[in-house]
């Protein structure tokens, strides 16, 4: 038997004010054939999965595609038609397959068709046919539609945010198909859409209030029939109707268990709605609780979060920092490639008057002007051997610089947005996280499985920006209607 292997991922921001072209998949994942099993094969990531899981039951692994681009704007028309044309001529020159074993994401939108994932779905179906089955894997922050549901036969999500189980969810993908094709199994797969969605700041799995929300996940699964379910938590920066938070469960060949199951997990999650609001600490309380602690401290620039599609180069806590004379050494990364050049210029040892960050628009605050010293120079590739958010484990975030001012503030610089994934990231450059009392991460909760290596206490930070933590202040116009927090007094179950 022979099953395709085919991932296109992308979480996309319609708050941002620039769109992603194909560029920005080229610049990060773009892979055709037999190189996505030397690249992925060892992942941990769920197309890692995926290949380990057909190799475990002597099945052939048919890879076609893998597209992936740093979360961004919207999917420009031409940049998703050609994703849609690599696709389907991958599938056409495939040769018979037995069934399609997909990584999608579940929170992308293009110009074109807001469902972007939906939409590909669903042409994969119209191309195969309904008697090949699709089953794979979306991403906890997911937008699900009911046309993804229809689409695929099964479709499994991360159970973890930060993302540390990619991999064992590709392989429980690929464990699925392999009793699909053998016939051990019928996946029927049924979802619900309570009205809500969840602040970004409440989406860390392994605390409250998610904890007895997976609690009750798991418990699921001891149930007879039960093949897998799934909690969506959904991305709260995709202005479309899909957005919020969704459960979908699989069972074998029962379809009443899966709605009523499907029915349980929706109203926990709609009874504990309160709970899931943002605390929502601006800046200044952010910084006077910084400066009470001993050890290094992480701010969590949620404004600015690069994972949620930022233009990464906000400065709104370097310059509030500066204001309030904060006497520590501060450590932030910036995506600027106009002061990597102007670094490189200056060479390393020299000094310059640099405008840092601040150049996407004015929401995500000014440059920080200052005279720096040019620490050091790379080429801004990196690896990282450790499963992290994100499942990547090669990096490269273009030319870059360190450099740093005379009041203890370093900056490292790059030329290709790249979130905060990797302590490599910073070690790579010759930078020491713990060396530093405050080190400014642009995420909320996937940077945390990296920085918690070096950082004593995270304090997250609404700061504003595309990827504000509070979603109620964002102008949506396609949303659905009512959507707890916007709307509360919506009725569900």
């Amino acid at each position: 038997m022979r099953v395709a292997i085919i991932a296109l991922l992308h979480e996309s921001n319609t708050f941002v004010s620039r769109p992603t072209e194909w560029h920005h998949f080229e610049s990060d994942l773009c892979l055709h054939g037999e190189p996505i099993r030397t690249q992925l094969a060892g992942a941990h990531h769920e197309v890692g999965g995926f290949f380990a899981g057909l190799h475990d039951a002597n099945i052939e692994a048919v890879p076609l595609v893998a597209l992936r681009a740093v979360p961004y704007g919207l999917l420009t028309a031409e940049c998703f038609q050609r994703v849609m044309t690599e696709i389907a001529s991958a599938l056409d020159s495939a040769g018979n397959v037995d069934g399609v074993l997909v990584a999608g994401h579940g929170a992308m939108v293009a110009e074109s068709h807001r469902d972007a994932d939906g939409h590909w779905l669903t042409q994969l179906r119209q191309q195969l046919g309904t008697h090949i089955p699709i089953i794979g894997t979306l991403d906890t922050h997911a937008n699900l539609s009911r046309q993804m549901v229809d689409a695929t036969n099964g479709l499994i999500a991360y159970r973890t945010n930060p993302h540390l189980d990619q991999r064992a969810r590709g392989m429980d993908a690929a464990q699925l198909m392999v009793n699909t094709l053998r016939q051990k199994v019928t996946p029927v797969q049924a979802a619900a859409f309570p009205p809500l969605a969840i602040s970004i700041e409440k989406q860390l799995t392994s605390a409250a209030p998610l904890v007895p929300l997976y609690d009750l996940a798991n418990d699921q699964l001891a149930r007879p029939n039960v093949l897998s379910n799934s909690i969506l938590l959904g991305f709260p920066y995709a202005d479309v109707k899909e957005i919020g938070s969704a459960v979908l469960v699989i069972t074998n060949n029962a379809p009443a268990l899966a709605e009523q199951l499907a029915a349980e997990l929706a109203n926990e999650m709609w009874r504990q709605r309160e709970s899931y609001r943002g605390d929502l600490t601006d800046i200044d309380h952010a910084l006077a609780e910084a400066s009470e602690l001993a050890g290094t401290v992480c701010l969590l620039d949620m404004g600015d979060n690069v994972g949620g599609g930022s233009p990464g180069d906000g400065t709104l806590l370097l310059h509030a920092s500066r204001a309030r004379a904060t006497r520590k050494n501060v450590l932030c990364c910036l995506h600027d490639p106009q002061t990597v050049s102007d670094a490189i210029r200056t060479g390393v040892g020299g000094r310059c008057l640099l405008n840092v960050g601040g150049k996407t628009d004015a929401k995500h605050g000014a440059p920080f002007v200052d005279e720096f010293t040019v620490l050091s120079l790379h080429d801004g590739k990196f690896s990282e051997p450790l499963p992290r958010h994100g499942g990547a484990s090669q990096f490269d975030q273009g030319p870059c610089a360190v450099i740093r001012n005379d009041s203890g503030v370093t900056i490292l610089v790059n030329s290709l947005r790249t979130p905060p994934f990797s302590l490599r990231q910073l070690t790579s450059c010759g930078v020491t996280p713990q060396d530093f009392e405050i080190v400014i991460a642009k995420g909320v909760n996937a940077p945390i499985a990296a920085y918690r290596e070096a950082c004593r206490h995270f304090i997250r930070v609404n700061t504003p920006g595309c990827t504000t933590a509070d979603m109620t202040t964002l102008d949506f116009v396609h949303r659905r209607r009512p959507l707890f927090p916007f709307e509360v007094t919506g009725k569900f179950g």
